[in-house]
């Protein structure tokens, strides 16, 4: 049986549509949460938000919870939830960072661009190469190597998993990489919720769409691009003001990486959050959705 959502009534007061647009020769499925305009008539803030690693545009949905007055366009990166792998194209990460800035000009040009994790870093290196918007929210940003981080020799581990699931023969190496008890290892190394429902929630959440992947090589692809880069490359370039959300107990990248990673950009704010590790998004999505709201200048709707 499904685990109950703890956001799923604030979710369901928000309006939903699933669209579809060709980008670099493929479809990409994407959908946009909140008001088409403002009370007034007016167009509201616009944000495009990119998932991580693994995962697909429900990630997002909790904070997407704490922002009724926004208007999200969360998309489904190529090869993973509904959006096919892109035709005869290798997923490393300048092709993801193509294909944003592509996304983003025909959907929302001008909006502003959030990533998570892997995201953050996708989402870096697009508007480093050029794609425009006033403001960039980067949560749970990869600020550092992730083969360095506290958790280095899971990592190390995971390359070796992911190898091997390339390896194999295709049904095989698949059934590794989709295989439900690593999946729920990895969901319990990243909560650090002692919640009880929420832990349920969020295992839950990794069991119905951390292996919704088109197969085995986007997967490889985009895991090697995950662990080969790092925001650092790309925040000296990025000249618009920036939000870091980061997470005190990440175990993948340490605080201490978000605080020098901070200094690195022209202009950028760092929020922490407290008792939280990599999974901002699913632990603390109120939080987040406040500093995100505060750096955006949102303000709370009277009914909400």
């Amino acid at each position: 049986m499904p685990a109950s959502s703890p956001y799923a009534e604030r979710l369901s007061r928000i309006p939903v549509r699933r669209r579809e647009v060709d980008v670099r020769g493929g479809r990409t499925a994407y959908w946009t949460y909140g008001p088409d305009q403002t009370p007034d008539g007016g167009e509201p803030v616009t944000v495009i938000a990119v998932h991580g690693f693994r995962g697909e545009h429900h990630g997002l949905e909790p904070v997407v919870a704490y922002l009724p007055e926004v208007r999200v366009i969360a998309p489904d990166l190529p090869g993973f939830g509904e959006t096919p792998p892109l035709p005869d194209r290798t997923h490393d990460l300048a092709e993801y960072a193509r294909w944003l800035r592509e996304f983003a000009d025909e959907v929302a040009p001008g909006a502003i661009v959030l990533g998570h994790s892997f995201g953050s870093i996708v989402a870096s290196a697009a508007v480093a190469d050029g794609l425009r918007t006033p403001r960039l929210i980067l949560i749970n940003p990869i600020g550092a190597p992730a083969l360095e981080g506290p958790k280095g020799l899971l990592t190390k581990l995971a390359v070796l998993y992911y190898g091997l699931g390339a390896a194999l023969p295709p049904d095989i190496g698949t059934a590794l990489l989709r295989n439900g008890l690593i999946v729920r290892g990895m969901s319990i190394a990243m909560a650090k919720t002692r919640d009880r429902e929420l832990r349920r929630f969020i295992h839950d959440q990794h069991d119905t769409y951390f292996s919704d992947f088109a197969d085995r090589d986007v997967l490889r692809d985009a895991f090697v691009a995950s662990v080969s880069n790092d925001v650092r490359a790309f925040a000296p370039a990025i000249d618009v003001p920036t939000l870091l959300v980061a997470a005190q107990r990440d175990d993948i990248t340490p605080i201490e990486a978000e605080r020098r990673l901070a200094t690195l950009f022209p202009d950028a704010r760092l929020v922490e959050i407290a008792d939280v590790g990599h999974l901002i998004h699913y632990e603390t999505p109120a939080e987040a959705a406040g500093a995100i709201r505060r750096f955006l200048r949102v303000p709370v709707a009277r009914d909400r």
